[in-house]
């Protein structure tokens, strides 16, 4: 009993808190060092590129045509017009690439997720998506040319280059919600199963709006990658200086499309009509897929779920 009194007034004398070693000081200094050189780096080109796009880019930018207008009425080495037509190309086959993709993605996760667990079929899943995440986006391309073109006979056309760009957002999709549904903790599916609550409705009540928020985020990634892919456009669809709103029939233009066939047809020199044009066309599309990204964010925050 004396023993254990004494050992119990031993530690209560000690101080709460060592002193820290200057050896211990000095990896901390370090570490905090790298991080922050690490970050530096990794930073400094983005810094860069959005740089030397706003400036060679907003010469172009604030025409009041510029957003009103095509290149239809003016000629390849004229100043003048504006890339509403290549915005709407963009817009309406990264809008049906999302309608595609989406809902498929989606449900390949909640299949891995809440019903294949380490089945044979979620395997082989897994293995496929983690294939096609890494297929070039110009193999997406001669595949579906192959099929929709070549085999089927069908036209070149705004929807086929959708359907190649599906391809490439699938995964993504897929990665990002699967993800996002493991996080949700099992004590709320459980808990809803004591309840007497379905499977099938306990997914659709309980984990899709607690995973919402996130998959919300994935999907502006997955949608702002496809929304540069240039190949799928050389491709799968013609150049059109004029709007084309039917995404099925006819060339389309969109704006990475529009970017290499002013690189072709016109000089790069520095103040040249092409030269702004081309990096005109890639401040509106950096500023689209921002817009894209601002607008993910308010929904996610809107749609997460509420602390009490």
């Amino acid at each position: 009993m004396t023993s254990t009194l004494s050992e119990t007034d031993r530690l209560a004398s000690e101080p709460a808190f060592q002193q820290v070693s200057t050896r211990r000081k000095a990896k901390n200094a370090l570490a905090t060092v790298l991080v922050w050189l690490s970050f530096l780096v990794a930073v400094a080109p983005l810094v860069w590129v959005l740089y030397t796009v706003i400036v060679n880019g907003i010469k172009r930018i604030p025409f009041t045509n510029w957003w009103t207008q095509d290149f239809g009425s003016v000629l390849s080495d004229e100043v003048g017009g504006g890339v509403m037509h290549a915005i709407i190309g963009t817009l309406e086959q990264c809008l049906m690439c999302a309608v595609i993709a989406v809902p498929l993605g989606l449900l390949v996760a909640i299949y891995l997720v809440e019903y294949g667990r380490n089945g044979r079929l979620a395997k082989i899943t897994t293995f496929m998506v983690d294939i096609l995440s890494g297929v070039p986006s110009i193999v997406a391309a001669l595949f579906i040319y192959a099929l929709w073109i070549t085999t089927l006979g069908l036209p070149r056309s705004g929807f086929a280059v959708s359907l190649a760009l599906v391809l490439l957002m699938i995964p993504v999709v897929v990665r990002s919600a699967e993800e996002m549904l493991r996080i949700v903790p099992d004590d709320l599916r459980e808990a809803s199963y004591a309840l007497g609550v379905p499977k099938w409705k306990t997914i659709m009540k309980i984990v899709l709006p607690t995973a919402l928020s996130g998959i919300i985020s994935g999907v502006m990634m997955a949608l702002a990658r496809v929304m540069g892919e240039t190949a799928p456009l050389l491709v799968l669809v013609g150049y059109s200086a004029y709007v084309n709103w039917d995404l099925f029939n006819n060339n389309q233009a969109s704006l990475p499309l529009l970017m290499n066939t002013e690189r072709a047809t016109n000089s790069m020199e520095p103040g040249s009509v092409g030269f702004d044009r081309i990096w005109g066309a890639a401040l509106t599309l950096v500023i689209i897929i921002a817009l894209i990204n601002l607008i993910a964010t308010v929904v996610s925050r809107l749609v997460a779920p509420k602390k009490k």
